[in-house]
């Protein structure tokens, strides 16, 4: 690793599905039900809670016995989160947070739509601080294509190599590598701030 001074992360994942209208249109296509569902069944209280400790399984259930009518989508919602966001949402913000307050130079880089970061930096007030952020849905790239990367760098005068890219998906982190980048895969907080910390780079 070169010297690092410039820290441009991806933690989508922890994000958006908190965001009751577009990332879950495959799983619960109807806008109204979709709506409907996390206003009143999968509320983002309920995810908070079930983050800190209660099994899936035990969660699922509960749910499922409130809600028996639909079981189809909560054993739908659950499995997505299960395999795909494996994350602890307040750990994972707060680690962002302590990063750009303790001056580290930030970017987001993101394969949000554009209307979709709108409403999450309502939701979320540290997407407000980094210096800059690259929106797929206003470039029409979406990664890992290395296009997107190359247009990050140039959109703000970064150098790769004295870059770190954060990222939930592997194949983002091996496409920012590909494009001289360092990166780190995003796993959990935890494991996150022990790459930093071994990296030199803390809050």
């Amino acid at each position: 690793m070169s010297e690092i001074r410039h820290i441009v992360y991806d933690i989508g994942k922890v994000l958006i599905h908190y965001d009751p209208d577009i990332p879950f249109s495959r799983i619960i296509p109807d806008a109204v039900e979709r709506r409907w569902f996390f206003d009143n069944v999968c509320t983002s209280e309920w995810n908070i809670e079930q983050d800190r400790g209660r099994s899936w399984e035990e969660a699922e259930a509960l749910l499922i016995a409130d809600f028996p009518e639909h079981e189809k989508n909560i054993r739908a919602f659950r499995l997505h989160w299960h395999d795909m966001v494996p994350h602890h949402y307040e750990d994972s913000v707060a680690l962002m947070e302590g990063l750009v307050a303790a001056g580290h130079d930030v970017t987001m880089l993101t394969n949000w739509a554009s209307d979709t970061f709108r409403e999450a930096r309502g939701r979320f007030p540290f997407l407000e601080t980094p210096r800059g952020v690259t929106v797929s849905g206003d470039v029409g790239l979406i990664k890992p294509d290395r296009r997107i990367y190359d247009l990050h760098v140039e959109t703000f005068g970064l150098d790769p190599k004295a870059s770190l890219f954060i990222d939930d998906s592997q194949k983002n982190v091996n496409a920012a590598i590909d494009a001289g980048w360092q990166a780190v895969l995003f796993t959990n907080a935890k494991t996150l701030e022990a790459d930093l910390e071994r990296l030199g780079i803390g809050r």
